[in-house]
């Protein structure tokens, strides 16, 4: 909820600007859970690290798709990212870095992406999308070996809008 929070809070700034971009970083994460709507605080299921991990990352792509539709009237777009993997304090939450070591990437590696998003003007008008690797990836219907990809669920629309109903009654 607080990515959410902190999209939604500087909206009127973003419109101000005559143009703005939100880039959410997502992961390969999604790809391991939806948004499970009917128990997103796992009352009822057994709390799972990784599938809590994957519906929060799930969420990031939702999030993107959302602001698209929702203010790209106002010149507001965003796109969501899978930066790679990269080694950082989150693993040790995680049992570690368990991709295959030819799989990883170095910081400044996982964030070309990322300022791609942000500045490059080939994606001006672009937003709803994911990305890895600094282009778009394709969308699955199953988990691909090798964790490419971003799921069906995690750019449907509306999953998309239901995630923005359910999170802006949350944080008000």
């Amino acid at each position: 909820m607080g990515h959410f929070a902190l999209t939604v809070g500087p909206h009127d700034a973003f419109a101000a600007a005559g143009g703005a971009r939100v880039v959410s970083v997502s992961s390969s994460g999604n790809l391991f859970s939806p948004v499970i709507f009917d128990d997103l605080h796992f009352a009822f299921r057994p709390y799972d690290p990784l599938l809590a991990y994957g519906q929060s990352k799930s969420a990031e792509a939702l999030l993107a798709v959302e602001v698209t539709r929702r203010w790209s009237g106002e010149g507001i777009y965003s796109n969501a990212l899978n930066p790679g993997a990269i080694a950082t304090g989150l693993q040790k939450h995680t049992g570690g870095l368990k991709s295959p070591k030819e799989m990883h990437k170095t910081p400044q590696q996982g964030a070309a992406t990322s300022v791609l998003l942000a500045a490059s003007p080939l994606l001006d008008g672009v937003g709803g999308r994911y990305f890895e690797d600094c282009a778009e990836a394709p969308v699955v219907t199953e988990r691909p070996a090798d964790y490419s990809g971003v799921a069906v669920y995690a750019v449907d629309p509306g999953n998309a809008e239901r995630l923005w109903t359910v999170a802006s009654d949350l944080i008000t």
